[in-house]
């Protein structure tokens, strides 16, 4: 009997629903779901498993440029960075991907149709999302973002970006979350398991090293394997082994002399062996080399997909350079994941998410991340002033997220003019005029592109005279001045004019301060920047600093929330402010050589990145890791361990308590000093972290750490193993990396061999290291 006439057979046998739920199989093939995977990948012809394993391809290459491609298909999902291909007569369904490390980036308008729209939430980006360092927060923001995902047809996320802040010039600083990886590890597992609590995947990228954007598609990373344990790859294998990510992308640059998805030591060896990774692994779009090297790394899927890579694999597999079985392992996990999918499961997505109620979100995110770092005689809260004169194009052009792939296009961005009216201030309108005209002409005479990669154009300031200031001085009550970096993907932000300001906006800073100063009268200075800037040679002007990263949408209405005292600020650096750029430890090697396109970078510094050099060498921050006011004041007491003998793990709680006259929250941060008898170590490093409830004025909460042997660890090269030294440790609990509270200690009575591992990723040239001796 053909299969057909028992297809029909059996639905005179059974419920009439179950036979037209089934899906019909006039091919008599095994199907996806019903049928083992390996029975399927069995069943394929080389072509089909080829299919599998590299992208369908871009239908428009308007995003591409010499420094790689954003991604844009013009399928199901229009403007998502790809997808995945489809073969229907093995019930394989297409899989969508789409960027989205602050928000779903897709196209919002679809055939010129303006009435059924598709915008989506453009979040708090990484750094201030970091910022927070509220983990219930950041997996609530990863739930909404995945729900978007999921109600837009969008089956993989790509996002989070965890990639070190290694440099403060890197271009998509923006989109990361901190200089040290624990926090970074814990930040982005609590934003994958709240975007995979949709059914969506998340994707953790870009690993590894990929630490600056000049020429980051060829640039070779040496780096130390202790360096490359204990810093760039530890966030990673934190979000891995708390989170469970679906999918890993590897980043285009080299380590070590091979590129990340050519690296079997890395995909391979380290992710599936030593960490269980039990998901899949993309290229980035347009990464890596050699595709036949790619599969047999561990490389699954090749992005964005091009008939290159097709020949290229079919070609080798045929000739047997390639096993055969090498490419059944990558598709067996491809399908794996495939039959998860939101895809396969046919989910009726609705293209309507909850975007007010998300909206919502957006504004307390982005308003528990802004970091206060100035605040002279109570000048913040602004309270009992009449009007106020907003300075800055980035007052009124204020810039809410990065550009390229980290780029979202929501449907309203709220300015900090705008956040003002919305929240009933008083400002001087005859400035809005101005900037606006200004700004408007700076826009025609250069257009901006829709979709950028590369250097950004920022708005030049207006030159207002002091004559003019001092017109402005007396008819406002205080001034705010903000300063605007736009940064991106592709190009790496320059020292002068980027990361220092620039002689108009220095003069101008001073000049509006010494008029508004001369009358009583205050100055506040707002940083809208995606990374740390050079603040010493202005910050004395100000009685106020406020720093509110590019804070998504709600931007406007966040910053106001703050200013007006309706939320108390409670975030914290997550990166050190220098007080000059030569003072970080990248400085001589960044980006590498030769300077404009640079083959080689070496990390010089080892583990002396952020706040590991600049405490342990002695050099002054302008503001230290994790550093942030308050409104209020925090007392910390009664730091207790478990014990004074470390076996197994200890713990150690503090109680935290407001003493001040408003409610506010505070960060309370664990380091740990370990001894240095035989190995190199930084003055201390984070090991925890926890953000109280918000506590009233005389209220207390007490906060609980647990330290594990790894906590205590250091990455020994020759042993190829993580071991902790025997002496004793210091616990110091404080407010930031200086501002250290209380202290305890503890002994490890003898040396702890706590992970043995592979000794693989080794450098081929000799690093000259730094090293700080105790």
């Amino acid at each position: 009997m053909s299969c057909s006439k028992t297809f029909l057979l059996l639905c005179f046998l059974l419920p009439f629903n179950w036979c037209f739920s089934q899906p019909f199989n006039s091919n008599n093939k095994p199907q996806l779901g019903t049928s083992s995977i390996k029975s399927i990948i069995s069943e394929m012809t080389l072509e089909e498993k080829i299919q599998v394993v590299v992208g369908a391809g871009l239908d428009s290459q308007a995003s591409q440029s010499d420094d790689g491609i954003i991604g844009d298909v013009k399928g199901r999902v229009q403007g998502a960075a790809g997808s995945t291909n489809s073969l229907p007569k093995y019930g394989i369904p297409e899989m969508i991907l789409s960027d989205g490390p602050a928000g779903l980036r897709i196209d919002p308008i679809r055939h010129n149709d303006s009435i059924n729209t598709y915008y989506a939430t453009a979040w708090p980006v990484g750094l201030l999302l970091a910022s927070s360092w509220d983990t219930t927060l950041i997996a609530s923001v990863g739930k909404a973002l995945g729900n978007e995902a999921k109600e837009y047809g969008v089956d993989v996320l790509l996002a989070p970006g965890m990639n070190l802040i290694r440099d403060p010039l890197n271009g998509r600083n923006f989109e990361y979350y901190s200089e040290d990886p624990l926090l970074s590890g814990f930040i982005g597992a609590a934003y994958v398991k709240g975007v995979q609590s949709n059914g969506v995947g998340s994707t953790i990228k870009h690993f590894v090293a990929n630490n600056q954007e000049s020429n980051r598609l060829n640039v070779n990373v040496n780096v130390s394997e202790r360096a490359l344990r204990e810093l760039y790859l530890r966030g990673f294998e934190i979000a891995v082994k708390q989170a469970s990510p679906l999918w890993v992308m590897s980043s285009y640059n080299k380590v070590n002399g091979t590129y990340t998805p050519e690296s079997y030591d890395l995909l391979t060896t380290i992710l599936r062996k030593e960490w269980g990774f039990k998901g899949g692994v993309m290229t980035d779009w347009g990464g890596g080399r050699n595709t036949v090297e790619q599969m047999r790394a561990g490389n699954d899927l090749i992005m964005p997909g091009a008939e290159f890579a097709t020949q290229t694999i079919l070609k080798a597999v045929k000739n047997g350079s390639l096993d055969e079985k090498i490419l059944d392992e990558n598709v067996e996990r491809i399908l794996a994941l495939a039959v998860n999918s939101l895809s396969f499961k046919k989910y009726n997505y609705n293209n309507t998410p909850d975007l007010n109620g998300h909206a919502v979100l957006a504004r307390k995110a982005a308003s528990e991340g802004i970091v206060l770092l100035k605040n002279t005689n109570n000048t913040l809260p602004i309270v009992k002033i009449n009007k106020l004169a907003l300075f800055g194009c980035a007052s009124y052009d204020t810039f809410t997220g990065g550009t390229g792939s980290g780029e979202v296009y929501s449907k309203d961005n709220v300015s900090i003019v705008d956040g003002l009216k919305n929240a009933g201030f008083n400002y001087d309108s005859e400035l809005e005029l101005r900037y606006d005209k200004h700004i408007t002409q700076d826009k025609i005479d250069f257009p901006r592109p829709k979709k950028t990669l590369g250097k950004v154009r920022i708005t030049p300031e207006i030159f207002f005279s002091k004559e003019q200031i001092e017109e402005v001085a007396n008819n406002n009550d205080i001034a705010i001045f903000t300063i605007g970096r736009q940064i991106g993907e592709g190009k790496d932000v320059d020292v002068e004019d980027g990361f220092n300001l620039n002689e108009l906006e220095k003069e101008q800073i001073k000049t509006i301060a010494e008029i508004f100063h001369a009358k009583n009268k205050k100055l506040v200075v707002i940083i809208n920047a995606g990374g740390a800037i050079e603040t010493v040679s202005w910050h004395n002007s100000a009685d106020a600093i406020l720093l509110p990263w590019k804070a998504g949408q709600e931007s406007g209405n966040a910053i106001a929330d703050v200013l007006n005292g309706l939320v108390n600020p409670s975030g914290k650096l997550t990166v050190t402010f220098p007080k000059k750029y030569e003072d970080v430890s990248s400085s001589n090697n960044f980006p590498g050589t030769p300077a404009k396109r640079p083959k080689q970078v070496n990390y010089e510094e080892g583990v002396y990145v952020g706040y590991r050099y600049f405490n342990s060498f002695n050099i002054e921050p302008a503001y230290e890791f994790g550093f942030g006011l308050s409104y209020t004041q925090f007392e910390y007491r009664h730091l207790k361990l478990s014990s004074k003998k470390f076996k197994d793990f200890i713990s150690v709680s503090i109680t935290v308590t407001n003493t001040g006259h408003v409610a506010g929250k505070e960060v309370v941060q664990l380091y740990l000093s370990a001894p240095a008898a035989s190995l190199d170590r930084p003055e201390a490093e984070l090991k925890g972290f926890a953000k109280t409830a918000l506590l009233a004025p005389g209220a207390s909460q007490t906060v609980t750490f647990k330290l594990s042997a790894k906590d205590l660890a250091s990455y020994v090269t020759d042993q190829s193993a993580w071991i902790a030294e025997a002496g004793k440790y210091a616990v110091k609990i404080g407010a930031s990396s200086k501002d250290i509270k209380q202290t305890s200690q503890f002994a490890l009575k003898q040396v702890l061999l706590v992970e043995k591992v592979n000794k693989v990723l080794t450098p081929q040239i000799a690093i000259s290291e730094l090293i700080h001796k105790k």
